[in-house]
């Protein structure tokens, strides 16, 4: 590989890189499952572009045979509750694809495949083994009272498996593949910890240093020397995306108490002179009523003669 394309932004992860080989995802299938049930002869791999991820693709779908439709994701950020959303617009993309647009117009039936969604989670957020997300936990609350026992409304679940070291050791140890990638990612987050995302070189650096460390340990060792230079690229893209967010989030909150904390300020300002005007304006009112109550004329206009010279003075000072 020549230095221009190992330079060069991929769109593809190394998730999707490892695993769009069909004995690879064949494994992965079936340890996910729980049962050899499928073989490379019968998938056939059709990911599509620029839909679930618009910045890189870690996402891979399949047909198996012609009876289901695979679609396998792998998130390393803080888990996406929108997920089921992003997976209904996949979804209808794919089918989109599938079947001709006038075979929608015909009386009989067609048969699509029916589809199942993964989600594999390698991030730093707590999570237990499994969990489901459904297209249902979007809906407003107001209308699922209201039309609780009705039937006929859209329903998606998506299955997520936290697939860090230390979870779902079933999973990991039926999919070595599967397993020895878990400890890839892992070596690749203790290297680059620290690091600052700005620093390409120092960001290479670390992902050569994760990279010699795996294949010394047998971790993805033939996948890691044959594709090494492809993988640092498409490591420093994906470190530098999810880094690059996590600061322009937390730079994001600082400007926003920053310019909160402005605002209060000003807005306590304005709140303190009106009240300052109104108990001012009490409190005269009060001694007003008291002097003209005594029959203090004399006094009243000493002391309405002194308030106004105070204001002129402040004026002059502002």
């Amino acid at each position: 590989m020549s230095d221009a394309n190992a330079n060069r932004e991929y769109k593809d992860s190394v998730f999707t890189k490892l695993f769009s080989d069909k004995d690879r995802l064949v494994e992965l299938y079936n340890a996910i499952v729980g049962a050899n049930i499928v073989t490379a002869d019968d998938i056939e791999i059709n990911t599509l572009e620029n839909i679930l991820f618009m910045n890189r693709r870690n996402d891979l779908s399949f047909v198996i045979g012609k009876d289901k439709l695979v679609v396998l994701v792998e998130h390393q950020s803080t888990i996406n509750h929108n997920m089921p959303l992003r997976f209904l617009e996949y979804i209808s993309r794919v089918y989109e694809k599938m079947i001709d647009n006038e075979m929608l117009y015909r009386t009989t039936m067609l048969t699509v495949p029916r589809p199942e969604f993964i989600v594999l989670y390698n991030g730093n957020d707590s999570m237990p083994d499994e969990k489901t997300m459904k297209l249902s936990d979007m809906f407003s609350k107001a209308a699922l009272r209201v039309d609780s026992d009705r039937q006929g409304f859209l329903e998606l679940s998506v299955r997520v498996l936290n697939v860090n070291n230390g979870y779902n050791k079933a999973i990991l140890g039926s999919s070595r593949t599967l397993g020895e990638y878990a400890g890839f990612v892992e070596t690749a987050k203790r290297h680059i910890k620290g690091v600052d995302y700005r620093d390409k070189a120092a960001v290479v650096v670390a992902m050569r240093a994760a990279i010699k460390e795996c294949v010394e340990n047998n971790i993805l060792r033939e996948f890691l020397v044959e594709n090494s230079k492809e993988v640092i690229n498409m490591l420093t893209t994906e470190f530098n995306l999810e880094t690059a967010q996590k600061v322009w989030y937390r730079e994001g909150m600082e400007i926003g108490e920053q310019r909160g904390l402005q605002i209060g300020e000003q807005r306590g300002l304005q709140i303190g002179e009106q009240r300052g005007l109104q108990v001012g304006q009490q409190r005269l009112s009060q001694e007003v009523l008291s002097f003209l109550d005594n029959g203090d004329l004399d006094t009243l206009r000493k002391r309405l003669l002194a308030n106004v010279s105070s204001h002129k003075s402040e004026d002059a000072i502002n």
